[in-house]
């Protein structure tokens, strides 16, 4: 059985969507992003990152930062511009935007597994602190 062209591009394209990324520049933290990227590229072999306008830069950002860190590969970079309403002036504006598209790098899973060990552990030591004795958070008079 063989499929139409355009339920195979809409299957691809629904495929695709659950990689993207949407960066806002006012939502959400650089570092946010980053790491959900990590996240989205433990579950896909590949993530697409988008943005319009102001947040080109913090996307480019963030796939610089995954790539300089060995996390990603570069697979391809699409710029383009869209048409949008204004709603106050109520006619059509054009946006940049841009499509990156990152690949899972060789070395991911391993620098994930150091990361991930490199991260502080909650411990049940006792602490002294201010002459009380420290456990879990919650002082015991000694």
């Amino acid at each position: 059985m063989t499929m139409a062209p355009a339920a195979m591009k809409q299957i691809n394209n629904e495929n695709l969507k659950k990689n993207r990324i949407q960066v806002s520049n006012t939502k959400k933290p650089l570092f946010f992003y980053v790491n959900l990227a990590k996240r989205y590229l433990q579950q896909h072999t590949e993530i697409e990152l988008s943005a319009l306008g102001m947040a080109i830069t913090t996307v480019v950002t963030i796939a610089e930062i995954l790539k300089n860190n060995g996390f990603a590969k570069e697979k391809s970079i699409l710029t383009s511009t869209v048409g949008m309403k204004d709603q106050d002036k109520g006619r059509t504006v054009n946006k940049a935007r841009i499509e990156i598209v990152l690949e899972k790098s060789e070395k991911f899973d391993s620098l994930m597994s150091a990361s991930q060990a490199a991260q502080p552990k909650p411990t049940d030591e006792k602490v002294v602190a201010n002459g009380n004795v420290v456990a879990n958070g919650e002082a015991e008079n000694k």
